[in-house]
């Protein structure tokens, strides 16, 4: 829980983006999506989603146009909201369209839970994540905007928590996205208990009011076991969590482990080779950036090309001109667009 702590505990004030004087304006819609996968979760997650929507300069005036779309998955303990804040969007995506990277439409989905995130998970706690991003949302948004709806014109993005969903997701289903850019992942390896304290503050919990006002580490171990070990016997969390009485439950740990990616990778490789290119980035004074690492390193002995990045920075510092100067551009090169 160490890694979970160091992605969301960090400084998330971002340096501010330079604005671009030759920016037009994005257009930016508010909408509700219904998830048909997040129904009937045990945890009373709402399925209507909110999704803020990026449509490009030019959108509503050249009708016949169809673009390609980037998802950006936040991290843990935001909302929708929070993450646009982070990423200052729609500034940053102005400014990278003035500088040259191609229109797409941008879309930024809210995962927030009871415990603060959905890990981009599924479980019958919390609900099919995987199916909502993957199916309910892809198909809501091909379904009401001028897109390419092919995997060759899609990209999933993500920052901290997001960025393992990117790594998880991208995993998993290569027919959706076509290119991927996992930012300072947080999560990618498997994690030990909390420390006693910590543990025996969780246990205590008998509330849901109680969970909410939980400090961070407490409140992210039951995002995890509502996320990885749920069960459905277990009112009112529906969870198995890592401890029990002071002991930890060595069969809960395991069945977290299996939900690291790098412990998953070696089964998924074949997936990760049909990617059109793969980015990862992590700030130099990010504790995450070991994980990342090895994650590139392990891409690359298993044969599959991506960039690796170690910018200046920590975990939040750079984020939003990273997304304009950096993960948009990336997008632009490698997505399939209208034309070609």
């Amino acid at each position: 829980m160490a890694i979970l702590l160091a992605a969301s505990g960090a400084d998330l004030r971002a340096a501010a983006a330079p604005v671009a004087a030759s920016a037009k304006a994005v257009t930016v819609e508010r909408i509700k999506v219904h998830g048909a996968a997040l129904e009937g979760n045990l945890e009373g997650e709402s399925p209507d989603r909110d999704v803020v929507v990026y449509l490009p300069p030019g959108y509503a005036a050249d009708k016949a146009r169809r673009y390609p779309v980037v998802y950006a998955l936040h991290g843990y303990g935001l909302t929708v909201d929070g993450f646009a804040g982070l990423l200052q969007t729609p500034q940053t995506a102005e400014g990278a369209f003035a500088a040259g990277a191609p229109g797409m439409i941008v879309v930024l989905p809210d995962t927030q839970t009871l415990h603060n995130g959905s890990m981009y998970s599924s479980s019958v706690t919390i609900g099919d994540w995987e199916g909502f991003i993957t199916r309910d949302l892809v198909a809501y948004v091909d379904a009401h905007y001028r897109t390419l709806p092919d995997r060759l014109s899609r990209g999933l993005a993500g920052h901290s928590m997001g960025g393992y969903g990117v790594a998880r997701l991208g995993m998993k289903h290569p027919e959706t996205f076509g290119a991927l850019y996992i930012m300072s992942p947080c999560c990618l390896s498997a994690r030990e208990a909390p420390p006693p304290g910590d543990a025996a503050a969780v246990e205590a919990v008998k509330t849901r009011e109680e969970a909410t006002r939980l400090g961070f580490l407490p409140r992210a171990t039951f995002a995890v076991a509502a996320a990885w070990s749920p069960n459905p016997k277990k009112p009112p969390f529906y969870v198995d969590l890592p401890t029990s009485n002071g002991v930890v439950d060595r069969s809960v740990l395991a069945r977290w482990a299996a939900n690291a990616p790098l412990s998953m990778l070696d089964q998924y490789i074949f997936n990760l080779r049909r990617y059109q290119a793969i980015a990862i980035d992590v700030g130099d004074r990010d504790g995450l950036k070991v994980d990342a690492a090895e994650l590139h390193d392990r891409l690359v002995a298993s044969g599959v090309a991506n960039t690796f990045e170690i910018y200046s920075g920590d975990h939040g510092s750079a984020v939003a001109s990273r997304f304009q100067n950096n993960v948009l551009p990336f997008f632009g090169r490698v997505l399939r667009s209208s034309g070609e």
